[in-house]
């Protein structure tokens, strides 16, 4: 069968003539549609070598009926499971080093991988996706072990508190729409589904008349259409129409709310209130009413709930959904405060303060801003215009993208002050407990408008900039590398290029202090670099937020022991005011005591949380059993209640002594790639640093490999967690450029870290069906001759025994067995592939190259770690494996609910 013989066609059906026709052009995206009624969107950028296929299939949760919620999700995960000619689709995308994935929403389902950008692999992704869209096998015993896998997903959301009563929320507010079903699905629906009934579902909405493809990156048009003819063009469309959806949510007569009880650690309240859908104009104002009240530090709700210290944290978001969504608020309580006093606060700011004290212009700019801002700095990334783009299309058309835009760009404060004024009042609320009234108040929300009328005419504006070709081969991404030393002790690397929208990447490192002069200001150390980012002298946080918003820029500090780190990425036209504002971070911080208690209760209150959390506390005992530091070390890895201790014992004059001596232009890295004159970059970045002198010496604190600890398993109970989180780990003294290391990173590669086509994805997930997230990770800390392994799986709590039992073996069986000259090819080819991919993403490249001019290295590095890579044999990697790994010396922990530990139910139950 070939890949493009349809499994499920109806008997009969003809093929008719292919035709594909250009139906219209924005911003230099192109829509063509097929004539089996495919949608197509062909979107080219020569600026980065890879090229992202994404597949939308118009199918989400809000189509599922009675006894099928969840099926979406689940036919997403089944998908992967092989076609006639296809027996491991993970592992042939992971072969070819793809960055892929399949998510499930209310309104569509999509699958996307992002490949090395040549016409080999366009055709590999078109064929793939193609074929599974018709032809997956949807087996019996495929479904048997992916069940428990989503079940195991689904349990893993169960216990996050915010997400389950996100959830309970959105249920409540609906009474018959789809909407009011989360996606991931009800359990008994997820354990009980035939496999019949799961392919019906399957051949109703895998269709070509159902799907939009989109291809955005590097390639060559012609031969998209070409490759878009062979493939999916020679589909045809059954003779069953799908049928349209028709429940329109009845205007809501009365406040509702919903109740949840769960062990946990820290409160949440929320409210939610029904919006019109994203193609009404009134989206874009809900979106902007959304950041009027969330926005940190300027939002309404952050300043009458955060800074009264009624909450420690505070959310908003705005669904855009095909027809009419919700509008939720919530609030993170801390223990100690009054869950009634929160709720009743967090009503007053949403439902009364718009009326007592109107929108302001400034806070409707500072939305606007922010918002245009994400979507422009997500425009220099196709790949990621891709996905959005399906989400846009799920709403009724792509091009409510370019028109939601539009719409910000006019918006009004009348307009937004009429929308809050008519969708966030009580009688359309879901939250509290219910309270009669006189009369009542329907809340009618506009229907979803004609798409055609609203984007049938529209052309947009002239495409964005494009960037140049990037080659991210090593050798040739360092050749156009400028390097050099900016004043003593910081070292540069530039990587000047035309970028998509002319967008520049920076990250700058400042190395501080000794193991000694930081003995006793760990906390303040970590705290240093978010209270840095609050303020300067000159703009408190609001304003340097909005400064940041107006110059289209993303800044984020942070810092731990030894080093403060600052990430920045905006566009050339506002490079010169960004790095007056780093200048005045570094050397004017506002570090302001009330902006440190909102920081302090933040961390306390995530802190708490992680108490009850199965994967912080089992990471946490792995990270103690690997420290055998004194408690007066600054490497010491203390408990949730000793870390918890030290922040709050921490003052605001402390952290500013701590910058006073300790931040200067010792040591350091600086690198910038992007649009950006270097001659002109040089100069700004050392004025910027002109003023910071550190009155303490620095000294890189090592941490060397722990390589005497003895294996262990500690076994962590914790209550009504229907998850459980198992993780191990080793090191070893060894360095990166040692002639073992480059066969050890392929032999976790095929051990785990190449997830689902590894040997314990292959075996603890498909096989066995014992967990959705199974894998491993190899890293190596090239200052200290270390490298660390770590093994890591979520599980039912009841399958404890077995999985751990499974994890062992199969990393015996890596041991005595030895891996195959096949899986080393496979390796090889899939690991450089997924490097490659890597170096096209500038933040990722960022990253790479900090840490090789903190090494004092350059890309020849990469390349020569590649070069060992690419001649490996598997006897080569046996060696290696069978001289490093060694399951029964892992030291583990799993933590979850073991207590309970009640037999899971068959499915016939």
């Amino acid at each position: 069968m070939s890949p493009t013989t349809q499994a499920h066609e109806s008997a009969g059906n003809e093929k008719p003539e292919l035709t594909i026709e250009k139906v219209t052009e924005v911003e230099g995206i192109s829509e063509y549609r097929l004539s089996n009624g495919l949608r197509l969107l062909l979107f080219p950028d020569a600026s980065k070598d890879v090229v992202t296929v994404n597949m939308t299939v118009f199918v989400g949760s809000r189509h599922e009926g009675y006894g099928e919620a969840g099926m979406a999700h689940l036919l997403e995960h089944m998908v992967f499971k092989g076609t006639p000619t296809r027996d491991d689709i993970s592992k042939s995308l992971a072969d070819r080093g793809a960055r892929f994935n399949g998510t499930t929403w209310l309104d569509r389902t999509n699958y996307y991988e992002t490949l090395p950008a040549n016409d080999d692999n366009l055709k590999f992704a078109l064929q793939l996706e193609s074929d599974r869209l018709v032809n997956s096998l949807i087996r019996e015993e495929d479904l048997e072990s992916e069940m428990t896998v989503v079940r195991n997903e689904f349990e893993a959301g169960e216990d996050s508190p915010i997400r389950i009563l996100m959830q309970r929320v959105q249920s409540c507010a609906y009474d018959w729409h789809g909407y009011g079903r989360p996606t991931i699905g009800n359990r008994s629906d997820i354990e009980r589904v035939p496999v019949v009934k799961l392919r019906r579902f399957y051949k109703k909405f895998y269709r070509p008349d159902n799907v939009m493809v989109i291809i955005a990156g590097k390639f060559d048009t012609s031969k998209a259409l070409e490759y878009m003819g062979e493939t999916f063009g020679t589909l045809t469309v059954p003779k069953t129409p799908i049928d349209d959806t028709y429940t329109i949510e009845p205007a809501q007569d009365g406040e509702r709310s919903v109740t949840l009880r769960r062990v946990g650690d820290v409160q949440y309240v929320a409210s939610a209130y029904h919006i019109p859908a994203g193609s009404h104009p009134d989206y874009a104002a809900a979106q902007v009413l959304v950041n009027i009240l969330s926005d940190r530090p300027s939002g309404r709700l952050y300043k009458e709930l955060v800074e009264t210290e009624l909450a420690s944290q505070v959310f908003a978001l705005a669904y855009g959904l095909a027809e009419p969504g919700l509008l939720m608020a919530l609030a993170e309580v801390p223990m100690e405060k009054s869950t009634d006093d929160a709720m009743e606060r967090l009503l007053d700011v949403i439902e009364n303060s718009f009326a007592e004290n109107p929108i302001t212009e400034k806070e409707v700019q500072r939305a606007v801003q922010k918002l245009l801002k994400q979507q422009e700095l997500e425009a220099a990334e196709t790949d990621q215009i891709a996905v959005s783009l399906s989400d846009w299309a799920a709403q009724g058309d792509w091009r409510l993208y370019f028109l939601y835009r539009d719409t910000l760009e006019n918006l009004s404060v009348d307009q937004v002050q009429r929308a809050a004024e008519r969708y966030l009042v009580r009688n359309n609320r879901t939250t509290g407990t219910f309270i009669p009234c006189e009369q009542a108040q329907r809340i009618q929300i506009p229907t979803a408008p004609d798409i055609n009328q609203r984007v049938g005419n529209y052309t947009g504006r002239e495409a964005a900039c494009p960037g140049e070709a990037f080659d991210p081969d090593p050798l040739q991404i360092e050749q156009r590398t400028l390097r050099g030393e900016l004043i003593p002790g910081i070292h540069y690397a530039l990587v000047p290029k035309k970028t998509r929208g002319q967008s520049v990447q920076m990250g700058l490192y400042l190395n501080f202090g000794t193991a000694e002069n930081l003995r006793g200001r760990v906390a303040a150390a970590e705290l240093l670099g978010l209270l840095m980012a609050r303020g300067t002298d000159k703009l408190d946080y609001a304003e340097l937020q909005d400064e940041l918003t107006r110059m289209r820029a993303n800044l984020s500090v942070s810092s731990s022991v030894g080093r403060l780190q600052l990430s920045v990425k905006t566009k050339r036209e506002f490079l010169s005011g960004v790095i007056e504002l780093i200048r005045d971070v570094l050397n004017q911080p506002r570090l302001d005591a009330a902006e440190l208690e909102v920081v302090r209760r933040q961390i306390v209150a995530s802190l708490q949380q992680g108490a009850s959390d199965p994967q912080r506390r089992a990471m946490l005992s792995i990270q103690r059993s690997m420290s055998p530091y004194p408690k007066d070390s600054v490497l010491y890895v203390p408990t949730i209640e000793e870390e918890i201790e030290s922040y709050e014992a921490v003052t605001c004059d402390e952290i500013r002594q701590l910058h006073e001596q300790f931040i200067g232009k010792e040591s350091g890295q600086f690198v910038a790639i992007g649009a950006f004159d270097p001659d002109t970059l040089l100069p700004r970045i050392k004025q910027a640093l002109d003023g910071l002198e550190s009155k303490e010496p620095y000294a890189y604190i090592p941490r060397p490999a722990q390589t005497g600890v003895s294996g262990n398993l500690d076994i962590i109970q914790l209550d009504d967690k229907a998850n459980a989180f198992f993780i191990a780990t080793q090191q070893y003294h060894l360095s990166d450029q040692a002639p073992d290391y480059a066969p050890l990173v392929i032999g976790n590669y095929i051990l785990g870290a190449s997830a689902l086509s590894s040997r314990l994805g292959d075996r603890v997930r498909k096989q066995e069906g014992l967990s959705y997230g199974v894998g491993s990770a190899l890293s190596a800390r090239p200052k200290d001759d270390r490298v660390d392994l770590m093994v890591y799986a979520i599980t039912n709590p009841g399958k404890k025994d077995k999985l751990i039992a499974t994890i062992h073996e199969e990393i015996e069986k890596v041991v005595s067995e030895g891996v195959t000259e096949g899986e080393v090819a496979d390796a090889k080819k899939a690991y450089l592939e997924a490097a490659r991919i890597r170096r096209t993403t500038d933040g990722p490249l960022t990253s790479q190259m900090l840490g090789q001019v903190f090494l004092k290295r350059t890309m020849e590095s990469t390349a020569d770690l590649e070069r060992r890579i690419d001649a490996l044999t598997a006897d080569d990697v046996n060696a290696a494996v069978r001289k490093y790994l060694n399951a029964a010396d892992l030291v583990s922990s799993i933590a979850g609910d073991f207590a309970k530990n009640a037999p899971e139910p068959t499915e016939n139950e």
